[in-house]
């Protein structure tokens, strides 16, 4: 396997977090910080998908949000246990 495989592997690896917000909500702040500083410990980077701007997203998850996805699949709403969030990222 040459470096550049080697790179586009780990790459493709690397775990998609997102974090679900609307504007206004002290929630999400709380779950963007947390997210962000555990998954920093990784390495790792959190997008923030503002749901205001996506009709269906918002239809969807409106009594839910904020919500933490990791590689597009929901993996909490409301509140994000630090630990929790470690040992997920270390199965990712």
């Amino acid at each position: 396997m040459t470096a550049d495989e080697v790179s586009a592997e780990a790459a493709s690896a690397v775990a998609q977090i997102e974090v679900l917000t609307k504007r206004g909500c002290h929630l999400c702040e709380q779950m963007l910080a947390t997210s962000a500083e555990v998954s920093a410990e990784f390495g790792l980077q959190v997008t923030e998908v503002d749901v205001t701007d996506d009709p269906e997203l918002l239809d969807r998850f409106a009594e839910e949000l904020p919500v933490l996805r990791i590689d597009g699949a929901v993996r909490d709403f409301w509140r994000v246990d630090p630990q929790r969030l470690r040992r997920l990222l270390a199965g990712a």
